[in-house]
């Protein structure tokens, strides 16, 4: 038995695929991002006039990117603090990781109540974001 979760308060899916799916007492999120429910805009970045990114803020899209995970657990009846293990991909490790670090600690400060974490460096992500979370909750 799994049920299948999908929200309009996290941004929609770039493929055909749930929010999240949930077997038994586990909850599996999808990739998620930090696109903007609704309007699709990536918190941070920035395009020069013919429309391609030079820049972006990993603070902004880290905290969207938290918010967008903090919804779907919330529409599949989990908190935050459900949470057991996140799969964090970032496109550019060598500049972005002190400061999304940073931010999970503001987010998760006491690392004995920390779900597990694994952190990867990419070449790329499906749309132009920096920053992309896939997790796993343990529901009661």
């Amino acid at each position: 038995m799994s049920d299948i979760i999908h929200t309009d308060k996290a941004p929609s899916p770039v493929g055909a695929y749930p929010h999240a799916r949930r077997v038994g007492n586990l909850l599996f999120l999808s990739g998620i991002g930090p696109r903007t429910p609704g309007s699709d805009a990536i918190p941070g970045n920035e395009y020069d006039t013919d429309g391609r990114l030079v820049g972006y803020d990993i603070a902004a899209q880290t905290r969207s990117v938290f918010a967008n995970v903090r919804a779907v657990l919330e529409a599949s009846g989990a908190r935050w603090e459900d949470l057991v293990d996140v799969t964090v991909y970032l496109t550019d490790m060598a500049r972005d990781f002190k400061t999304y670090n940073a931010l999970w600690a503001e987010h998760f400060p006491d690392p004995a109540t920390a779900p597990c974490r694994t952190t990867l460096g990419i070449d790329a992500l499906p749309t132009p974001i920096a920053i992309e979370l896939k997790c796993i909750a343990h529901l009661p």
